[in-house]
């Protein structure tokens, strides 16, 4: 009971801030309701920008990941840290300039209306059939786990998924519909602050057990007995072999924070540009200690479990349970439900941007006031909440979560990213280029990824069965070298789009150059200590995989 009271409490909590802080913020208007009125500043777009990312999906997962392969997970979190420097310097300076609201409203600018139609339908197809299901489905397995609530309500497994799932979607749409950007944003800084003190929590309980009291004398014994663990660059058979940072990893990333309208709407709504560098580059800082929360715990809990989990993904979970007192359950509950609203309601409200900026106000109704985008996008908010409700539950069979989300975002991610790295870089390159690009890298990877990837590890599987090899490892190893990995096709997809898109601009480029104006909406004058700082953090991150090494 303390453990519900305590949850009910900081959750309601949490709201209540959230509603006195953006009472005075007018939403009647697009930048009021999309972008918190363009007046967020370095500390708010710092913590939305990491609860954002962080929800069930990461914790479990890539605990869950750690837990088999160790420490060389950890590049999801360190390398995030310098795409988040690249976007800073690079993106973010021309995305103010341009007072964009959302990021396919530059392809508008650069390419043609038609660019922008297509990109923003890749954007929302992809949250309404992956991201926000996923959310959903992960979130109400960790809430449902941990209270146990098919035991509390007297219901079957699948109705209390059920019932977690609706819990959450409706929650979360009630922040980010209602609310608008600012009350998400300021809800996730909220919640940023307990989730890493209860992230942080698990390790140090973790390791004060394993030392028998003393944290630093577990975490001597963890790395003395698992020597192995702890090593920061991944060998072939690992989900991210160390080479991968140098082809597609570092692509992924610049298009999660750099592209991603999920996450990069934090920033677009910066008070001005020194504001958002500096919540971009505090933000990269503190993802540095990210493994702390989504990698650390997984290898405390191969130690304590000595490895004999059947689903590494109950690794977390099952830490939990293990290691924190029953008075904090509720806190630490409180915390995680923040993390998955934070994801749940900001994808949805960068839905609903996309939507009345880019596809409402475009093509439904040219005419319509701010007013009236703001209310339909709020009602297609609705409908899209309802759906993904409805879909969620439906993906229990999909397999590992993480590895299905980061799988299937591909599709979207590295064309996405090609055409608005082209059209920043390049001033001839037409719209039917972009168009190309869009085209070819969503046909091409799904080709790749769901055609050719599952024949040739298929073919490579019965040539070794037929050879009599039957070793767990051998075989590991024969299914790691059959085809690409997924993070080298988006490279080679990534370059073979910027060439397609080059020879068309070549042979058929713009009449005109295309001009990057200044809207001066906000101050676009940087951060003057914005490359020193993202240079001391690149060397921190460095120094950290050559440490580990």
């Amino acid at each position: 009971m303390l453990s519900i009271l305590s949850f009910v409490g900081f959750t309601v909590l949490v709201a209540v801030i959230s509603y006195f802080a953006t009472r005075n913020t007018n939403e009647s208007t697009s930048d009021g309701y999309f972008l918190g009125g363009r007046s967020l500043t370095a500390g708010v777009i710092a913590g939305s920008l990491l609860l954002t990312n962080l929800s069930t999906e990461q914790i479990v997962g890539l605990n869950g990941s750690a837990y088999e392969s160790g420490l060389s997970v950890m590049v999801w979190e360190t390398l995030a840290a310098i795409a988040m420097i690249a976007t800073a310097i690079f993106l973010l300076p021309r995305y103010l300039k341009g007072g964009l609201t959302t990021v396919p409203g530059f392809l508008a600018k650069r390419f043609d209306t038609t660019t922008k139609t297509l990109t923003s339908g890749l954007f929302l197809s992809g949250y309404v059939v992956v991201l926000l299901p996923v959310i959903l489905y992960s979130g109400a397995l960790a809430i449902s786990g941990m209270f146990n609530v098919s035991e509390l309500l007297n219901v079957t497994q699948t109705q209390s998924i059920w019932i977690c799932v609706w819990g959450i979607g409706i929650i979360g749409s009630i922040y980010a519909v209602i609310g608008g950007l600012k009350a998400v944003a300021v809800s996730d800084s909220i919640n940023a602050i307990g989730l890493l003190i209860g992230g942080i929590m698990i390790p140090v309980f973790g390791l004060i057990m394993i030392g028998n009291g003393d944290m630093l004398d577990g975490l001597s014994v963890l790395v003395m007995e698992n020597p192995d663990k702890f090593k920061s660059m991944g060998g072939p058979t690992d989900p991210v072999p160390f080479y991968t940072i140098f082809t597609g990893m570092m692509l992924v990333q610049l298009f999660y924070w750099g592209t991603n309208q999920q996450i990069i709407q934090r920033a677009l709504g910066a008070k001005n540009l020194a504001e958002g560098q500096k919540g971009l580059l505090l933000a990269s800082f503190i993802k540095i200690l990210g493994p702390i929360i989504v990698v650390l715990p997984g290898l405390i809990a191969f130690h304590m479990f000595s490895g004999g989990l059947e689903k590494a993904d109950d690794a977390y979970p099952m830490l939990v349970n293990k290691v924190l007192p029953p008075s904090l359950l509720g806190f630490f509950a409180a915390v995680l439900f923040g993390a998955i609203l934070s994801s749940f309601n900001s994808v949805l409200n960068s839905s609903v941007t996309l939507f009345g900026i880019d596809i409402y106000k475009q093509h439904l109704n040219k005419e319509a006031d701010e007013k009236t985008v703001v209310k339909y996008g709020k009602l297609f908010g609705v409908v899209l909440a309802i759906a993904s409700m409805f879909i969620a539950p439906m993906i229990a069979n999909a397999g590992s979560l993480f590895a299905y989300l980061q799988e299937i975002n591909g599709i979207y991610s590295i064309p996405i990213l090609t055409i608005i790295v082209v059209g920043y870089l390049t001033k001839r390159v037409p719209a039917i280029a972009a168009k190309i690009g869009l085209l070819s890298g969503c046909v091409l990877y799904i080709i790749s990824q769901f055609f050719l990837q599952p024949y040739f590890i298929n073919f490579a599987l019965e040539k070794a069965s037929t050879s009599g090899i039957t070793n767990a490892s051998e075989l590991a190893l024969i299914k790691a070298n059959a085809y690409p990995h997924f993070l080298d096709i988006m490279a080679i997809l990534f370059v073979l789009n910027i060439v397609i898109m080059l020879i068309v601009g070549k042979l058929k480029p713009r009449k005109e150059a295309f001009v990057h104006e200044n809207t001066k909406q906000v101050d676009i004058t940087p951060w003057q200590h914005t490359q020193k700082v993202g240079l001391l953090i690149c060397l921190l991150v460095i120094a950290i995989y050559i440490y580990f090494s």
